[in-house]
C-alpha cells in the first residue's frame, strides 16, 4: 500500500519501481582485485600495504568496500542515509557480501551513530547494514561501541585532521572475546573504523575485520 501511495524511484537514475533499479545495480562501480591486502584500496598489482595505508598504525586486520564512492554512489548513499530508506540495506548487503574475503568473525557490530544525526534521521544506516550482513552470515549482530563525545564530525576535515579527530572517539560497551566484523557505510580515510577497531581490540577482540558499502578512492593510490 505504501508503494502505491508513495511510488518508489531509483536513487541513482530516478526510474520508477525500486530504490536501486537492476540497471544501476549492475552499473555500480564495484571494487575488484587487485586490491591492497590491508585497506582494500584499488592498486596496480596485489600488495600487502599500499601508499595510502603504508606507515599508518591501523587497528583492523583488513578492510573491504563494495563500490567506489563516485557521484552516482553518493546519490545512493545520501538517499539511504537521509530519507530513511531502511529496506535498501538488504540490497546493499548482498552487494557487500559478494566482495568480502573469508572472515572468522563470531560477532558483527557497527560504528555507532552520532546522537544528533540519529535523532535527525530516525535510523542508523550502518546498523541496518550490519544487521543485514549478520543475517546472511548467520552471526549475531550486537552494539559493542559507544562514542566518547571527544570527536567532532569528520565531514570537511583533511586526512590529517580526520586521523587526529578520530583518535579516542570510541569506547567498548562490553568485553569482546572473538573476531569481530565491524561495519560502516563509507570508508573515507580509514580513521573512523581504525579508531573503532582499536576500542574493540582494547576490549579483548583478537582481530577486527571491516566491511563498508562504499569507499573514497584517491588518485594518488599507486603502490
Amino acid at each position: 500500500m505504501l508503494d502505491v501511495l508513495l511510488p518508489q524511484r531509483c536513487l541513482v537514475c530516478g526510474a520508477g519501481g525500486a530504490q536501486l533499479c537492476d540497471a544501476c545495480r549492475i552499473g555500480l562501480p564495484l571494487l575488484r582485485p587487485p586490491l591492497c591486502e590491508r585497506c582494500g584500496a584499488p592498486t596496480s598489482w596485489p600488495v600487502a600495504r599500499c601508499r595510502e595505508c603504508s606507515g599508518r598504525r591501523l587497528a583492523f586486520a583488513w578492510a573491504r568496500a563494495a563500490a567506489a564512492y563516485d557521484e552516482p554512489v553518493r546519490r545512493l548513499v545520501a538517499g539511504w542515509k537521509e530519507r530513511g530508506l531502511r529496506r535498501l540495506a538488504d540490497d546493499l548487503a548482498e552487494v557487500v557480501l559478494a566482495r568480502l574475503p573469508p572472515t572468522e568473525a563470531g560477532l558483527v557490530t557497527f560504528v555507532p551513530a552520532d546522537r544528533g544525526r540519529l535523532a535527525e534521521r530516525g535510523h542508523h544506516p550502518a546498523e541496518r547494514l550490519a544487521q543485514a550482513l549478520a543475517g546472511r552470515l548467520g552471526l549475531p549482530c550486537e552494539p559493542a561501541l559507544e562514542r566518547t563525545g571527544r570527536a567532532r564530525r569528520q565531514r570537511g576535515l583533511s586526512l590529517a585532521e580526520r586521523r587526529r579527530n578520530a583518535a579516542g572517539a570510541f569506547g567498548a560497551t562490553a568485553q569482546v572475546s572473538e573476531t569481530v566484523l565491524l561495519v560502516d557505510d563509507v570508508y573515507t580515510s580509514g580513521s573512523t573504523v581504525s579508531a573503532a577497531a582499536e576500542a574493540l581490540r582494547a576490549a579483548g577482540a583478537g582481530r577486527v575485520d571491516v566491511a563498508t558499502f562504499a569507499r573514497t578512492i584517491r588518485l594518488n593510490r599507486a603502490t
